[in-house]
C-alpha cells in the first residue's frame, strides 16, 4: 500500500509546476509541444476558416470527447484535438478575418495569459493575489487618468461589456432608490412604485442594457429607446422630448446611456450634450464605450471620446481595439463611493477589519467573487508595444475602413451604408444594378454570399439587419489587413453574387 501511494505521488507531481524537477520539466516538454503545435498550425494555414460546414464539425468532435479512467500523454492528447479543434477553429489572427468586434491578440496578451493561468491567482481577496492586486489597481489608475476623470474615481477589471454594463445601471438604480426614497434595496428588495423606473438609451445601444434591466428585476419594459439621426447617434431633440413625455406619464427615468461606438456602425453619440441633459435631469450618465474606448490611444481620432469624462460609470473592453485576448474589459466609476451599493463583507474574505487596516480586496468592487489577473494583459501589452504603436495600429484600422468606404462607393453592384465610417466598421450590401426591377431577394442573396465566402474558406465576414434589410458588414480591427486584401475579398463577393444571380451551383 506504501509503495502505491509513493507511485501515485510521483504521478501527480508531472501534472502541475512546482518546486520539483519533475514539475519543471513536465511544465517545459508540454510548453514546448504547444508551441510548436501552434507554430505549425498557423505555417499550414493560408485561410481564416477551414470552411466545414457546422455538422460536419460536430461530427469531428464527437470521436475525441471520451474520458477514460487511465489517461494518455500530453503529447497524443495534443495529436488527438489537431485537426478537430485546432484547425476546425476560426483563425482570428488572419487578414481576412473581419466579421465581429473579435480582434488578433497581441503576442504580449497571449504570453500574459500563460502567467495568469500559471500563477492561478484570484482577485477577490488581497491574501489570494498580493502584488495582482496592485497591478490591477495601478491599471485603473492609469485608465482614469487617460480619460481625465477625477481622484475620486476607481474601477475593477471585468469579463466584458456585458457585465460592465449591468454593473453600470446596478449602481445606477441603487443610488436612485437610495436618494429618491432614502431606500436600501441591498437590504430590503426593489422598493414600491419600481416598475416606474426607467432607463433611456438609443435604438441602436447594446441589447446588453435591456439585458441588464430584466436581470435588475425592472424588466424590459423599462428601458426606452430614443431615435437616432442619420448618424445613428442618439438625437438630443428625441431625447428631449422623450424625457417631457416620461415625466408627464409619471414614470421616473434614472439613467441615461449613452454608446460610443455601436456594433454595427461604431457610432458615438453626442456625450456632452448628453451629460448635460443628464445633470439637469438628475440622471445617472453611463456611457457603453466597449468599442470606442480603444481610440483614448489614438493619434488621430481620441478627439472622438469627448465627453467621456463626464459620465458617471464607462464600459471599457480590452479585448476588442486594445487587442486582448478574450476576456478582458474594465468598469469604471466617476465616484468610488458608488461602490458601496454592490459591496458585501464575509468575515472569511474580505472582513470589515481588513478596511480599517487598509488592506485592498478588489472583490468591494466587483459583482464576481473568484476573478482572473486579467490586468496583467493589457499591462505587458502595454509595457512592451507603447503607447505610441499601439494608436498608430488603431489609426491604420480607422484610416483602412474610411479607404474600403471609399473604394466600395466606385463599385457598380455595391451599396454602402455607412460611407464615412465613424470607426472601422462598414456596412453594406451586394445589388447588382442589372437586376433592378426584377424580383431578387437581395436580403437572401446576402445571405448566401457571407455563407459562401465562409464555407469557402475565402474570408470571415458578418451579416446584420438594418431596418429589416440584411446586409454585409466588415469590423476592421486587425491592422495587419491592407487594401489589397479589401479588393480581393470584394472581387470575391461580387464573382460570388453573380454566379448566385444567374442560377450557378455554390460549392
Amino acid at each position: 500500500m506504501k509503495m502505491k501511494t509513493i507511485e501515485r505521488e510521483t504521478s501527480q507531481d508531472s501534472f502541475s509546476l512546482h518546486q520539483g524537477g519533475e514539475g519543471l520539466r513536465a511544465f517545459n516538454k508540454m510548453i514546448d509541444g504547444v508551441s510548436r503545435k501552434l507554430q505549425d498550425l498557423y505555417e499550414g494555414t493560408g485561410k481564416p476558416y477551414i470552411g466545414k460546414m457546422p455538422g460536419v464539425i460536430k461530427e469531428d468532435i464527437q470521436p475525441i470527447m471520451a474520458i477514460t479512467p487511465e489517461g494518455k500523454s500530453f503529447a497524443e492528447v495534443l495529436d488527438e484535438i489537431d485537426e478537430p479543434i485546432l484547425k476546425n477553429s476560426l483563425h482570428i489572427s488572419h487578414h481576412k478575418s473581419m466579421a465581429h468586434l473579435h480582434c488578433p491578440p497581441l503576442l504580449p496578451g497571449v504570453a500574459a495569459e500563460l502567467i495568469i493561468a500559471t500563477l492561478n491567482q484570484s482577485m477577490d481577496s488581497w491574501d489570494q493575489s498580493t502584488a495582482a492586486t496592485y497591478v490591477e489597481a495601478e491599471m485603473v489608475k492609469w485608465l482614469t487618468e487617460k480619460i481625465s476623470l477625477p481622484a475620486s474615481s476607481g474601477g475593477v477589471f471585468t469579463s466584458g461589456g456585458t457585465q460592465s454594463n449591468y454593473m453600470g445601471l446596478l449602481l445606477a438604480r441603487d443610488a436612485f432608490c437610495h436618494s429618491k426614497w432614502n431606500h436600501n434595496v441591498q437590504r430590503d428588495g426593489l422598493p414600491e412604485g419600481f416598475n416606474r423606473l426607467r432607463i433611456l438609451c438609443s435604438e441602436e445601444a447594446h441589447f446588453t442594457v435591456k439585458k441588464a434591466a430584466y436581470q435588475l428585476g425592472l424588466g424590459e419594459q423599462a428601458v426606452v429607446t430614443v431615435k437616432t439621426d442619420e448618424n445613428h447617434r442618439m438625437s438630443v431633440g428625441e431625447l428631449n422630448e422623450t424625457l417631457q413625455m416620461l415625466h408627464h406619464e409619471n414614470l421616473l427615468p434614472f439613467a441615461l446611456v449613452a454608446t460610443c461606438g455601436t456594433t454595427d456602425f461604431g457610432s458615438i453619440d453626442p456625450s456632452e450634450e448628453l451629460a448635460e441633459i443628464a445633470r439637469q435631469q438628475g440622471l445617472w450618465f453611463h456611457i457603453d464605450a466597449a468599442y470606442g474606448g480603444g481610440l483614448m490611444l489614438s493619434h488621430s481620432y481620441a478627439d472622438k471620446l469627448k465627453g467621456l469624462e463626464n459620465a458617471d460609470s464607462i464600459t471599457v473592453d480590452f479585448h476588442k481595439l486594445f487587442y486582448q485576448p478574450i476576456s478582458c474589459g474594465a468598469f469604471l466609476v466617476k465616484d468610488e463611493v458608488n461602490f458601496r451599493y454592490l459591496s458585501y463583507h464575509a468575515d472569511y474574505l474580505n472582513p470589515v477589519k481588513d478596511d480599517e487596516e487598509g488592506i485592498l480586496n478588489l472583490v468591494n468592487k466587483s459583482v464576481q467573487t473568484t476573478r482572473r489577473f486579467d490586468a496583467l494583459k493589457l499591462y505587458l501589452s502595454l509595457k512592451t508595444v507603447g503607447t505610441d504603436l499601439f494608436g498608430s495600429m488603431i489609426d491604420e484600422t480607422v484610416k483602412l475602413a474610411g479607404y474600403t468606404a471609399s473604394y466600395m462607393g466606385e463599385l457598380e453592384d455595391i451599396v454602402i451604408q455607412n460611407p464615412e465610417p465613424e470607426i472601422n466598421t462598414v456596412i453594406f450590401r451586394y445589388q447588382p444594378k442589372r437586376m433592378e426591377g426584377n424580383d431578387l431577394d437581395l436580403n437572401h442573396l446576402n445571405r448566401m454570399i457571407q455563407q459562401t465566402l465562409l464555407y469557402k474558406g475565402k474570408g470571415v465576414i458578418a451579416k446584420t439587419v438594418i431596418k429589416g434589410q440584411t446586409f454585409l458588414k466588415l469590423t476592421l480591427l486587425n491592422p495587419r489587413t491592407k487594401p489589397e486584401d479589401i479588393h480581393s475579398l470584394l472581387h470575391e463577393i461580387e464573382e460570388i453574387g453573380t454566379e448566385i444571380v444567374n442560377g450557378g451551383v455554390i460549392h
